[in-house]
């Protein structure tokens, strides 16, 4: 989009508002008794830059924000997302677009912006909430050679509680709400910790498999630490009954809870590849099941399944927009962000996480996704993995034990190799499926969820050696 010109002003008003962009009307919202802003540069390119900016609310709980700062080289808004925002000058104001307009004390939002610039790209050096000047840091990203900060910014004081010790045994009792610290996954103790478990098949397809019987085998025999709810959204999914799907995936994270495992909401983008052509229905949907979730610490959130035939661009896109819909709703919760060919971190692209690397998500709480199927996917991508796990917190949300097809022979070499990688690396992993789907990938044989025993003699090969690595005993230190 070009920058804010000068014009009659309906028509300005009218093409600005497309864009995120336009005159914010005055309100009453209150003074902001305490505030912090990170402002992250997410990208540079000729002419041109974008951002995401993050405020935290420090203070009484707010119904409504307007964020302000004064650009000092002369950058110019030209488009906005997540906020709606107008620049006077050098004076730059973002303000809420409703549904991210309350912040609880402690409660974070997030927006994006692209502008053009020359020259230095200094951050700015005071923001403003409501009127108010914060006195919570202004954090910044790694500058680049062609940033400038025009100072160092101040730590705020943090007070640290330590949880007290678990008072159960299973794997929510034990590691409580988690968080990403550096490249791993770590529970209330802020210690790294690797969960293991499976993932549903299509629910549209497979609801028997589902019952009280089977998740009591996996959470008792199996041992398993998180259950992965897999809703396709096309594929006679979601979209023919977004209200019943919904239900659906709500009913299974109270499962999960209740026996003390956690959950991914995996909004399960397939076909087609490109996760912004279902951008309206993940709005709609994650809007709901975090509001509905929030108080839950059982929730993780897998934002798009295996985005493919699409750039790592175009998934940050998405996520930018994706990801505060869920902060709004549940500032807390771990997010996993798909990444190029299939979540294969783009090497089935013939790229590589270096992209991710060098233009990551300027959220906290964020993973990354890796799919691998063992008799398919051999050293090339063992690799990979191995260079971004000491760049990048990785999740691998799908693995399988047989072809990328899900069918053909189970190579016991190749998944073996693979979980001891992972498990070296304490990355997490969930397997493709717990399910009686008639292809070799699928843990209980055909047949097995029509009946009532879900027992070791119900396996298949697959199953019997998923089961074996799930059920050994976990580590998750708690100090």
């Amino acid at each position: 989009m070009s920058q804010r010109i000068r014009a009659t002003a309906l028509l300005a008003a009218a093409t600005l508002a497309m864009a995120g962009i336009g005159t914010i009307a005055s309100t009453s919202a209150q003074a902001a008794t305490g505030c912090k802003v990170d402002y992250a540069i997410s990208s540079q390119w000729g002419g041109g830059f974008g951002a995401n900016v993050t405020v935290t609310n420090l203070g009484d709980p707010l119904t409504s924000w307007t964020v302000g700062w004064t650009f000092t080289s002369g950058q110019k808004l030209t488009q906005a997302w997540n906020a709606t925002a107008t620049q006077t000058g050098s004076t730059v104001s973002a303000r809420d677009v409703g549904y991210n307009g309350a912040l609880r004390t402690g409660g974070t939002a997030s927006f994006g912006f692209n502008a053009s610039w020359s020259g230095s790209n200094p951050v700015p050096a005071q923001f403003t909430v409501n009127g108010v000047a914060c006195t919570g840091s202004a954090g910044t990203s790694t500058p680049t050679p062609t940033q400038t900060p025009t100072q160092t910014p101040t730590p705020t004081p943090t007070t640290t509680t330590t949880p007290p010790p678990p008072t159960g045994t299973t794997p929510l009792a034990i590691n409580g709400q988690l968080k990403v610290c550096g490249v791993n996954l770590c529970n209330q103790y802020g210690k790294p910790i690797q969960l293991r478990g499976v993932s549903t098949h299509g629910l549209q397809w497979f609801p028997a498999c589902y019952n009280t019987t089977s998740l009591n085998t996996l959470a008792n025999d199996w041992k398993a630490d998180v259950l992965r709810i897999a809703m396709y959204v096309n594929e006679d999914g979601y979209v023919t009954n977004p209200a019943g799907f919904t239900a659906k995936v709500n009913d299974l994270v109270d499962q999960a809870e209740s026996r003390g495992m956690y959950s991914i909401i995996d909004f399960h983008t397939l076909t087609p590849g490109d996760p912004n052509a279902n951008l309206q229905n993940a709005k709609t949907f994650f809007a709901n099941v975090a509001a509905r979730n929030s108080a839950k610490k059982n929730v993780i959130y897998e934002i798009a399944n295996e985005p493919n035939g699409v750039s790592w661009d175009q998934i940050r896109t998405y996520a930018n927009q994706v990801i505060p819909i869920i902060r709004a709703a549940d500032p807390d919760a771990v997010i996993i962000v798909g990444t190029r060919g299939w979540s294969s971190l783009g090497v089935s692209n013939g790229s590589s996480s270096a992209e991710i690397v060098a233009n990551p998500i300027a959220f906290s709480n964020i993973m990354y996704t890796f799919h691998f199927y063992a008799a398919s996917h051999y050293d090339n991508y063992r690799n990979e993995v191995r260079n971004a796990a000491s760049k990048l917190p990785i999740f691998v949300t799908e693995f399988g034990t047989t072809s990328a097809t899900g069918g053909g022979t189970v190579d016991i070499g190749s998944s073996t190799t693979w979980l001891d990688l992972l498990d070296s690396l304490k990355i997490s992993y969930v397997n493709w499926t717990y399910s009686d789907a008639d292809e070799s990938s699928a843990a209980f044989k055909p047949g097995t969820c029509s009946g009532s025993s879900y027992g070791t003699g119900q396996l298949t090969q697959s199953g019997q050696f998923v089961r074996s690595r799930i059920m050994t005993a976990d580590s998750f230190p708690t100090s």
